[in-house]
């Protein structure tokens, strides 16, 4: 097979027009460039990984409830992405499973309840329904569902499991962790833990599990990635709320050939964009009050636009780098699982990529942003389906709070 590689360009931003539903072009950005690359390859445990280091819809409430906005603007992410990337091959999924609540919320059901406008939710958004959880389910009841069905996929018993990693940023509580819930839900005896990237949540999961596995410290783990968004947003905040749904995805790793596994893969990072979406209160910093309360701010607020500026530049950027690093053509690639946070992002990714758009999968127009939970649900749907088939080349991505990103090339 021939390769040829892609270069990776500076690109170019787009802005989300609060007036009309139109993307327009701004001005570009320098991309980072690493002055020396050294590349390694450490064999471990049979496995060869490679690294290149660089220089529900709840009642409404009985009066209304409005974040306090910022006095000050928040500071903006810087625009250029690390060219670090790794290898781990060696692994392989051999089994998926996902989970959605019972409970649809379709856009008229948000005007009939809230006031809110259909047509600018889907002119904006692409989304036209979602599942919020019940008031008695949590994050840890559709971890654990979403499990229970990648274990019957994938016929293995739960006593073969050794590891549990949950990938989630609306854990059941601040502690216990949700994985140990998980762990006692499901009847396992393993070592489980949380790990918070928000929407980047399951391709950190499934990497650090991988690492695991790779290394011989793990036969088979549980990777689950789970978020109940709908009670972490104010219910009447009409940007916000409707963006959001509830669900969790899971899949479970163990070794393979030294063709499956992490072709080429980047977790990414930005802090400095870390106020452009955030829950402000609730954590050490500003244990919640009765005046946050009041205020709103336990719940989740977002700079939509810039949020918007950025995942559509790092998105392009990281998958740009990743099929230039791995050497990998765009049509080598068998499908594009991205995560499921706006249906214009996709757009706008594929039409830059000049990705087929046949091999991305959506589901933002029925789950809307699940956090965490799109990406695996998006595979256990595919993979359910019959569509993804031995020796293909997936493409993952997810982006979001912290701010975060985490793509990867996986060969199934």
């Amino acid at each position: 097979m021939q390769t040829s590689t892609l270069s990776v360009g500076s690109g170019s931003l787009v802005d989300l027009i609060p007036s009309a539903p139109t993307l327009e072009p701004a001005a570009e950005s320098q991309t980072a460039h690493a002055t020396t690359s050294i590349d390694f390859v450490v064999q471990t445990a049979g496995a060869e990984v490679a690294c290149e280091p660089t220089s529900q819809l709840a009642p409404p409430p009985s009066r209304a409830v409005v974040s306090e906005r910022r006095t000050t603007p928040p500071k903006v992410a810087r625009r250029a992405i690390s060219r670090r990337t790794c290898s781990l091959m060696g692994v392989q999924i051999v089994g998926s499973g996902s989970y959605v609540p019972e409970n649809i919320v379709t856009n008229a059901d948000l005007r009939e309840r809230y006031g809110f406008d259909p047509d600018w939710i889907e002119q904006r958004t692409g989304i036209f329904a979602r599942r919020h959880a019940s008031r008695d389910q949590a994050t840890s009841d559709l971890a654990a569902e979403a499990a229970k069905r990648a274990i019957e996929n994938a016929g293995v018993k739960s006593d073969d499991i050794d590891l549990l990693i949950v990938g989630t940023f609306t854990p059941d509580h601040l502690c216990p962790s949700t994985a140990c819930l998980v762990q006692e839900k499901l009847g396992l005896d393993v070592p489980a833990f949380d790990l918070s990237a928000a929407c980047s949540g399951f391709v950190y999961s499934l990497a650090t599990a991988s690492q695991y596995v790779a290394t011989g410290n793990s036969k088979l783990a549980l990777v689950i990635g789970a978020d109940c968004c709908s009670k972490i947003v104010n219910p009447l905040d009409k940007k916000i709320a409707p963006l959001f749904g509830d669900g969790a995805g899971a899949v479970l790793v163990s070794r393979g050939s030294s063709e499956q596994g992490l072709v080429s893969y980047q977790l990414g990072s930005d802090g400095g964009g870390g106020p452009l979406l955030e829950c402000s209160a609730a954590g050490t910093r500003n244990p919640v009050s009765i005046d946050d309360i009041t205020a709103g701010r336990q719940f989740l607020n977002m700079d939509g636009k810039n949020v918007f500026m950025w995942a559509v530049r790092v998105v392009e950027d990281t998958i740009r780098l990743l099929l230039e690093k791995s050497r990998t053509r765009l049509e080598d690639v068998s499908h594009f699982f991205l995560h499921q946070a706006n249906a214009r992002i996709l757009d706008h990714v594929v039409e830059k990529l000049g990705v087929p758009r046949e091999k991305v999968l959506m589901q933002v127009d029925r789950y809307g942003n699940t956090s965490a939970g799109s990406i695996p649900l998006v595979l256990d749907e595919a993979a359910r389906a019959g569509r993804i088939r031995a020796g293909d080349t997936i493409l993952m991505c997810g982006f979001g709070a912290g701010l975060t990103w985490g793509t990867a090339l996986f060969r199934w």
